[in-house]
C-alpha cells in the first residue's frame, strides 16, 4: 500500500524526538549500568507500586501515540520507529499487568552486564540512526 506524503512527513518527525530522547538515555543508562542495575536500586523502583504503575501507564501512552501516528512500514527508519512505539507499549502494558513478571526479570538480568551493555549498545545506535535522519538526512529521499 503507497504511503502518502503527509504520513511520509511523520517518520523525520518522529525521528526528531525519539533519536535524542532514545540516544541520550541509552548512553546514560551504559555508562551508569554499574550503579543502575543493583538491588538496592531496583528494589527502590519495585518497591513503590506508585511508580511503577505510573512507569507503565506512561509507557504504555507513549507507545499508543507512536502506534497511532506512525504505522509505516516502508523504509528502515519507518520499521525502527513503528517497532519502538510496539515495544514500548508492550512494556507499558506488562508493567501494568505484571510487575512481578518484570521484576523477577530485572533482577535476573541485572548481574548480566555484558548482554545488558549490547542491547543498550544497540538501542543507542538505533538512537543515533534517528537523530541522524530527523536532524541531518534530506528528506526528499526514502531513509
Amino acid at each position: 500500500m503507497p504511503v502518502s506524503p503527509e504520513v511520509r512527513a511523520r517518520t523525520p518527525a518522529f525521528a526528531r524526538v525519539i533519536g535524542p530522547y532514545v540516544m541520550i538515555v541509552t548512553a546514560t543508562i551504559i555508562v551508569r549500568m554499574p550503579d543502575l542495575t543493583t538491588a538496592p536500586f531496583l528494589s527502590a523502583f519495585f518497591d513503590n507500586p506508585v511508580i511503577v504503575w505510573m512507569t507503565g501507564a506512561m509507557l504504555l501512552l507513549i507507545g499508543l501515540i507512536i502506534i497511532a501516528f506512525h504505522q509505516v512500514w516502508s523504509s528502515v527508519t519507518a520499521v525502527l520507529i513503528s517497532l519502538f512505539g510496539w515495544y514500548l507499549a508492550l512494556r507499558g502494558l506488562v508493567l501494568l499487568v505484571a510487575p512481578q513478571f518484570y521484576e523477577r526479570s530485572s533482577f535476573a538480568l541485572m548481574n548480566e552486564i555484558l548482554p545488558l551493555r549490547v542491547g543498550f549498545g544497540l538501542l543507542m545506535l538505533m538512537g543515533i540512526w534517528l537523530t541522524y535522519v530527523g536532524w541531518i538526512a534530506k528528506h526528499g529521499r526514502e531513509t
